[in-house]
C-alpha cells in the first residue's frame, strides 16, 4: 500500500519532533548506574605523616576527585604556569578534606577544630618540634595560612592577608618552631590588567647572531598583555610570621622563586625573577638574581644574577654555566652549597669532569670551598653531619645514576653506587 506524500512528511515532522523533545529534556549532566557511582566516588587512601617527634600522626583524608565547579574555573597559561586568577594559585592542585590527629602510643584519635568546612587542604607541615602543623587552606577566592596546636586539636587562621602560592614552597617553618616565612599577595594592588582593543606594537624578537638549539615549551608568554598579567599575579611579598599572627615584611615585593631561612633562622635565601622575560623559554630559564638578606630583611650579599637563558644546549644534562642550584646545609646553621658546570654546561663537551659542588660559609664573602667533582650531572645531595653527605650525579642519555659518600670535613668522596636508575 502507498502512503501519500502528504502523510510521509506528517509521520516525518511528528517522529523528528519526538526525537528532538527527548534529546532536549535530557540536557545536562546524567548520573550513571549506582555500582560506577560507587567505584568512582569511593574515598582515596589517607596519607599519613608523622611527627618529627614520632609521637603523633596525621591522617589526612583526600576527595576523590575534583569537582565540575573546580574543573570550569578560569585558568591562565603564563610562562608554563598554570595559573587560578580567582585564588591567586596554582590551577586544578590537589588538596585534603580532612585531618585527623592520632597519638602513636595509645592510638587515639582526635580531629582538628576550627577548619572551615569547605576549605581545601593543602602543603601540610609540621613544626620541627613536633607540637604544631601549618597548613594552606583554599576557601573561595582567597589561601590563607592555618597552623593547628597539636595538643588542643585546635586550629586557628594565623593571619588574614591572602598567600601567594603559585610558584615555589608556601612557607618555611624557622629552626626554633616559633614562626613562619610565607609569601603574601602585595595588598592594594588592584585589578588586574585588561586587553587593549588596540595593540601597543608588534612583538620583536632578535637574533644576535649566536648559535642556539631551540625546543618547544607549553604555556610561554606571547605578549605584553601576557607580561602584564604574569607580574601582576606573581608579584609578592615576604613575611615572617609568628604563632601569635604578628606580621613584618621581609625585603622588598617581587617575583619570588624561593624565600628559604638558614637552619639557624638568622638568615633568608632569596631568589627573585627579573626581566628580561622571553618569549622562547618558560620562567624557570628567566633571570634569578640569587641574595642572602638576614632576617629583618637587610641586603647581606648578592651570591649571583643568572642571566636569562635562552640558549642552553639541547639535552637533558644541559645546564646552565657558572654557578646553580644553590641551597642551605641541612647540617649546618648558615653555610650555602652550589653547583657549578665544569663543561660550560654542555653534555656534549668531552671532559673528565661535569660539575662541582662547593660550600660557602657565613658572612658569605669569603673564598668558596671545593667539595667534590663529579663525572656525571649534578642531580642532588642530602646532608648528615659534618662527616656525611651522599651527593648524587646521573648522565640521563645512558639512564645512569651514581651516588658519592662525601665526607664535608676531609673533603673526601667514595662512590657507592653505580647503577642504571631503569634496573
Amino acid at each position: 500500500m502507498e502512503i501519500p506524500m502528504n502523510k510521509t512528511v506528517k509521520i516525518f515532522v511528528i517522529l523528528f519532533l519526538s526525537i528532538t523533545t527527548v534529546t532536549v529534556g535530557e540536557d545536562g549532566y546524567k548520573m550513571p548506574p549506582k555500582a560506577i557511582r560507587d567505584l568512582v566516588d569511593a574515598p582515596l587512601t589517607p596519607v599519613v605523616s608523622i611527627s618529627s617527634d614520632k609521637k603523633h600522626i596525621l591522617i589526612l583524608e583526600r576527595a576523590s576527585l575534583p569537582s565540575i565547579e573546580e574543573l570550569s574555573q578560569t585558568e591562565l597559561r603564563l610562562a608554563g604556569l598554570r595559573i587560578n586568577p580567582r585564588t591567586n594559585g596554582r590551577s586544578r592542585s590537589s588538596y585534603y578534606t580532612g585531618i585527623v590527629v592520632q597519638e602513636i602510643k595509645s592510638g587515639r584519635q582526635k580531629m582538628i577544630k576550627g577548619l572551615p568546612k569547605d576549605g581545601r587542604i593543602s602543603n601540610v607541615s609540621w613544626s620541627p618540634n613536633g607540637k604544631h602543623i601549618a597548613m594552606t587552606v583554599i576557601r573561595g577566592s582567597q589561601i590563607n595560612l592555618y597552623t593547628v596546636d597539636i595538643k588542643s586539636s585546635k586550629a586557628k587562621l594565623l593571619f588574614k592577608s591572602p598567600l601567594n602560592t603559585i610558584y615555589g614552597t608556601p612557607f618555611y617553618w624557622l629552626s626554633n618552631s616559633k614562626g613562619l616565612v610565607t609569601k603574601t599577595i602585595i595588598s592594594g594592588r588592584g585589578d588586574p590588567p585588561k586587553l587593549s582593543s588596540v595593540p601597543k606594537g608588534p612583538v620583536v624578537q632578535e637574533n644576535l647572531g649566536k648559535k642556539a638549539a631551540a625546543r618547544t615549551y607549553q604555556d610561554l608568554l606571547t605578549n605584553s598583555y601576557d607580561e602584564a598579567l604574569f607580574k601582576y599575579y606573581m608579584n609578592a611579598q615576604v613575611v615572617y610570621v609568628n604563632l601569635k599572627g604578628k606580621t613584618k615584611k621581609i625585603g622588598k615585593p617581587g617575583i619570588i622563586r624561593r624565600n628559604e631561612p638558614s637552619p639557624d633562622g638568622n638568615y633568608i635565601l632569596l631568589e627573585t625573577i627579573h626581566q628580561p622575560f622571553s618569549y622562547l623559554v618558560p620562567l624557570y630559564r628567566f633571570p634569578i638574581l640569587v641574595e642572602v638578606l638576614d632576617i629583618e630583611g637587610n641586603l647581606v650579599h648578592t651570591l649571583r644574577d643568572i642571566p636569562l637563558a635562552e640558549s642552553i644546549p639541547i639535552g637533558r644534562d644541559a645546564v646552565i654555566s657558572g654557578p646553580r642550584s644553590f641551597g642551605w646545609r641541612a647540617d649546618l646553621g648558615a653555610t650555602i652549597y652550589y653547583v657549578e658546570a665544569l663543561d660550560g654546561g654542555d653534555p656534549n663537551v668531552v671532559t673528565e669532569h661535569r660539575d662541582q659542588v662547593y660550600t660557602l660559609d657565613s658572612p658569605f664573602n669569603v673564598n668558596p670551598e671545593p667539595l667534590v667533582k663529579l663525572n656525571l650531572r649534578y642531580s642532588g645531595i642530602q646532608w648528615g653531619n659534618r662527616d656525611i653527605a651522599l651527593v648524587s650525579a646521573r648522565k640521563w642519555s645512558i639512564r645512569r645514576t651514581t651516588t658519592w659518600l662525601v665526607n664535608p670535613t676531609k673533603k673526601s668522596a667514595e662512590k657507592i653506587i653505580d647503577r642504571s636508575y631503569e634496573d
